[in-house]
């Protein structure tokens, strides 16, 4: 069974750093794209930033030069820097990768359970 298991959220002062991870579980898959998304209350849920297999990297304009992500593929494993935090970026952080499955056709997409960053003025 696949699960994308997240971790790294917290509480921080604003202009703070946080870095949150998320790794897949199970075998039988590749992994395609990998993305974070976050859900602040009353909000719709946003994509931060989402990486290729091959470290192509796209930010959301309102993380650009503060977020990183970065990805190991051996470990199946997606990375978040956030630095230079603002309390806007308070939400619910959630993992999201593509998996192709050995023998499949299309992939199938995955979402962790989410973490909460709360970033106080």
């Amino acid at each position: 069974q696949v699960q994308l298991v997240e971790s790294g959220g917290g509480l921080v002062q604003a202009g703070g750093s946080l870095r949150l991870s998320c790794t897949a579980s199970g075998s039988g898959f590749s992994i395609n794209t990998m993305g974070w998304y976050r859900q602040a209350p009353g909000k719709q849920r946003e994509l931060v930033a989402a990486i290729t297999r091959g470290g192509s990297a796209n930010y959301a304009d309102s993380v650009k030069g503060r977020f990183t992500i970065s990805r190991d593929n051996a470990k199946n494993t997606v990375y978040l820097q956030m630095n230079s935090l603002k309390p806007e970026d308070t939400a619910v952080y959630f993992c999201n990768a593509e998996l192709k499955f050995t023998g499949r056709g299309n992939p199938y997409n995955y979402w962790g359970q989410g973490t909460q960053v709360t970033v106080s003025s």
